[in-house]
């Protein structure tokens, strides 16, 4: 029997979310890597581009790339997406990031 389409679908095909709980917590689903992530500074890869969550004594609690799932406390004070599109023609992704 043929796969449904369900079945076709890699496991980073789950929806992507973005859950802030008073700007001390964070969870993300969708993720499909973590690139780097420090006490300022985490950057991920999701399904809708790159996220760059930013803040203060940032401490990833957790990480389960199977689920697609990351989970960081701290004080958050930005979250941006960088896309692929346009604009960073030429540059790498580290380079478009820290600019």
């Amino acid at each position: 029997m043929p796969p449904t389409a369900e079945e076709k679908k890699p496991k980073s095909a789950a929806r992507h979310s973005l859950l802030i709980d008073r700007r001390q917590s964070v969870v993300v689903s969708g993720m499909l890597d973590v690139i780097s992530f420090d006490e300022e500074t985490v950057i991920g890869e999701t399904e809708m581009g790159v996220i760059i969550i930013r803040g203060g004594n940032l401490h990833v609690n957790k990480i389960n790339l199977d689920n697609g799932e990351l989970a960081v406390d701290g004080q958050i004070t930005g979250i941006n997406y960088e896309d692929n599109a346009g604009g960073g023609k030429g540059k790498s992704l580290l380079g478009r990031l820290f600019k």
